[in-house]
């Protein structure tokens, strides 16, 4: 059996080589989640969110000598395309009259017209928020897998759900690295993460389950060579499909609001993820799982013991 496509590099005999370098990735990730944890925004702790619009532009040097006048020591985010807008966020839960006070010193700072927007997160609702987050995380992977599933068989499920959360997993692990604020656009970008991922990781098994139907194979080589002309077959589409979205998000990182510029990285890192974790973790744990169903041997029948003549 031999492929017309030309294999331009093995992926499938350089498998352990990818194993090797994500089963780092993860053991980092696990690692900074346990010494630093996740930077949790006011989505999922207590506390409080104050966002104004100034008058004219300011600088954080300014708005951090109002609020330390005040006995705070929040540092706050200034931004807009005149440096009018000012983001603040308070790790407590204040009350009305803290807020009042607060709004009453930027307005006499920074002009009487300013306008201003509060948000309150209680604990409650804050620890609500989280493990809903878990559990649209859990049942996203648990559907994918049995949509696949029904699809095509159990192997390339299995396969696409290890490689789908490794890319959620490795979206969260850069976050909790760089100690990156985690909101509820963060959860939105894994979710969104979890469609591309799996539609790249279908296009190989679909070539893989076609080249299968028309090209039998008889030994692991056989079904090595069948892998990687599918990885190499699919290549341009999955390449030009990830990289039209890529410069898209690109764009939106660099010139969008800050308010989205988290959400846009978050999907960056999990584009890459999703295109290396399909060709180089994906298809190559199929092809572990399938060869091992190879190499199993058929049990051989047990003579039956032979009956003695009656005499």
């Amino acid at each position: 059996m031999h492929f017309d496509y030309k294999i331009h590099y093995d992926f499938i005999k350089n498998r352990k080589k990818f194993y090797t370098g994500s089963i780092l990735l993860v053991v980092i990730g696990i690692v900074s989640l346990l010494i630093f944890q996740m930077n949790l925004g006011i989505d999922f702790k207590s506390g409080t969110t104050m966002d104004a619009v100034a008058d004219h532009g300011v600088t954080q040097a300014e708005v951090i000598e109002v609020l330390t006048g005040l006995g705070y020591d929040e540092t706050p985010t200034v931004g807009g395309e005149n440096n009018e807008r000012i983001s603040i966020r308070f790790g407590d839960e204040l009350a009305a009259d803290s807020v009042k006070a607060i709004q009453t010193a930027l307005m006499t700072n920074f002009g009487d017209q300013m306008e201003f927007e509060v948000n309150v997160v209680s604990a409650d609702l804050a620890r609500e928020l989280a493990v809903k987050t878990i559990w649209a995380i859990l049942a996203a992977s648990v559907l994918i897998m049995l949509y696949v599933m029904i699809r095509f068989e159990w192997r390339f499920a299995l396969s696409a759900n290890i490689a789908i959360l490794y890319d959620c997993f490795v979206v969260v692990a850069m976050f909790s690295l760089f100690r990156l604020e985690v909101d509820l656009p963060f959860i939105a970008a894994v979710l969104t993460v979890l469609g591309y991922s799996i539609n790249d990781k279908i296009v190989i098994f679909d070539r893989i389950r076609e080249n299968l139907r028309f090209k039998p194979h008889k030994n692991a080589e056989q079904l090595q060579e069948i892998v990687n002309a599918s990885i190499w077959q699919t290549m341009a589409r999955n390449l030009y499909t990830v990289l039209t979205v890529f410069i898209v998000t690109l764009l939106i990182f660099l010139f969008g609001s800050e308010s989205i510029r988290l959400f846009s990285l978050a999907i960056l890192i999990g584009l890459v993820s999703g295109a290396y974790s399909t060709i180089c973790l994906a298809s190559p744990l199929w092809f572990e799982f399938k060869k091992r169903e190879k190499n199993k041997k058929p049990k051989a029948a047990s003579p039956s013991p032979k009956k003695e003549p009656v005499i």
